[in-house]
């Protein structure tokens, strides 16, 4: 007798589906699960057996093949563990097999018959919804599965409870979401004294997504202003919520099934490697550009992240997506983040300081920022030079606006850019426009095209630089809530390019 049950196996963001065949026939007693199982699969059939055991069902003295259809996909995961022994349990006529074959399941188990949550429980609901079947999940997995309420999803404790659902002895209550979780209390903008150039780029960045780089002496504030900017964002839409939530939940980052409204804020540090950064390792897990989609990534001493890492970078900030390759697969990961970046002038840090520069000034300065590529540079909207604050501003009382007034600024700015691309996939954003869309949406008046013109001969703008001041000015122009790109809205977006030179290519 064959018996089926289906399961997923990830791809990237997808969750595939995969069925696991059962069949015993006659022959030596033998338990074999084929299918290009990884270890982690083929060990599953040792906690079956075990999980059984403690439940007083014995294996019948016959040949056991499980095969995970498509065999030719790999299959990686404690989470095949259910699938199996539900198939195994069907074939042994203990659960109906009809019912098994309207489900999808996944989850680890323990020798003792406990179920044990696993990752990927919200996509892998997705795919259940979109194949019309109910979801299977461990009980600690239900409230993130149960996000997706297109599918009815039950979270059993154990196999137990699994068995006497599908039999109906004791049929499961639909699991419930979790609650969103309340943001942790932000950094507010009026604590940095001072500054209020570099303010002022946060508040630029954040309105369109543009990337920023800043550079400075160490304890200028640098990393004070790029933890403040979290505060200023808006929240995430539920469609936001649910896309970043996808690939928090591959990486087990989920706590007690909670999505979280606030977007993203990762800070790796500079000893991080490539994988670590893009993607990769065992399993292609989604790396920090992933983990930072919709919110924004920190990189602090950026000259001292490996090449390697950095050159990394530059097709996933234009592309908006990852693709981590080997040699059996290709998977892709959504990477839409706003990068901020920070950076010494120097190694020693103090090279705009004549009586504590090193002896090696200025040629330190240039060798050092050389570090960052010429193509990578190109891809940083605002350039700003961040200076050391005196010490008797910071005896000052807090001064300036609070980040609440900033952020009420950069929503009504995103909620016209919201409705200028409503109804154009993929566009949610002025960074994201390019082509005639741009062209269309960003033309300055006749005042502002002269000065970009001036801007592009005199300091060598290149065709990237220049399209990426003119989003930087619609941008601008949104915060100010002006219809129309004026001179003085050019003018700013071409400041805050100058601070080094373009690069030639």
């Amino acid at each position: 007798m064959l018996a089926c049950a289906r399961s997923v196996a990830f791809d990237g963001l997808e969750a595939r589906l995969v069925e696991a065949q059962c069949v015993l026939s006659p022959g030596l007693p033998a338990f074999h699960v084929v299918g290009l199982p990884d270890k982690a699969v083929s060990e599953a059939r040792e906690r079956v057996r075990a999980a059984l055991t403690s439940l007083s069902i014995a294996l019948p003295p016959q040949r056991i093949t499980i095969n995970l259809s498509p065999a030719d996909l790999p299959k990686e995961g404690s989470h095949f563990d259910l699938p199996i022994a539900l198939a195994l349990l069907a074939a042994l006529g203990i659960i109906p097999p009809e019912d098994l074959a309207q489900s999808v399941s996944l989850g680890e188990l323990s020798l003792d018959g406990a179920l044990v949550p696993v990752v990927g429980a919200l996509p892998a609901a997705m795919a259940a919804a979109a194949a019309d079947c109910v979801m299977i999940c461990p009980r600690a997995c239900g409230a993130e599965a149960a996000w997706v309420g297109a599918a009815q999803v039950f979270a059993p404790a154990s196999l137990q409870e699994a068995i006497a659902h599908f039999t109906g002895r004791a049929p499961l209550p639909r699991a419930r979401p979790g609650e969103v979780t309340e943001p942790p209390p932000t950094r507010d903008l009026r604590d940095v004294k001072g500054q209020e150039r570099a303010k002022r780029a946060l508040e630029i960045a954040g309105a369109g997504r543009h990337h920023l780089l800043m550079i400075g002496a160490p304890g200028s504030g640098k990393s004070m202003l790029a933890a403040r900017l979290p505060g200023l964002l808006p929240p995430l839409s539920p469609g936001e919520a649910l896309e970043t939530s996808m690939i928090h939940s591959l990486a087990g980052l989920l706590d007690d099934g909670g999505i979280s409204r606030q977007r993203p804020y990762r800070e790796p540090h500079h000893t991080a490697s490539v994988a670590a950064i893009v993607g990769g390792g065992k399993g292609a897990k989604p790396g920090e550009i992933s983990l930072a989609h919709n919110g924004v990534l920190f990189l602090d001493e950026l000259p001292e992240f490996p090449r390697a890492v950095l050159e990394t970078l530059r097709q996933p900030i234009e592309t908006g997506e990852v693709v981590v390759a080997r040699a059996n697969a290709h998977v892709r990961y959504p990477c839409r983040f706003l990068l901020v970046a920070a950076a010494n002038p120097c190694r020693c840090g103090f090279l705009a300081e004549p009586g504590r520069a090193c002896n090696r000034a200025p040629s330190c300065g240039e060798d050092y920022i050389g570090r960052i590529s010429g193509p990578l540079m190109d891809r940083f909207d605002l350039r700003l030079d961040v200076p050391a604050v005196g010490w008797a501003d910071l005896d000052l009382p807090a001064s300036g606006e609070t980040s609440a007034v900033v952020a009420a600024r950069i929503a009504a700015a995103r909620a016209r850019q919201a409705q200028r691309f409503d109804g154009l996939p993929g566009l949610r954003v002025n960074a994201d426009a390019e082509g005639a869309l741009l062209e269309e949406i960003a033309a300055p008046d006749t005042e502002g095209r002269a000065i970009l013109a001036r801007a592009a001969d005199r300091f060598g703008l290149t065709a990237r630089g220049y399209h990426r001041v003119l989003r930087l000015a619609r941008t601008i122009a949104d915060l100010e809530g002006s219809a129309d790109i004026r001179a003085p809205h050019v003018a700013e977006a071409i400041s805050f390019r100058l601070l080094v030179p373009e690069p030639a290519g």
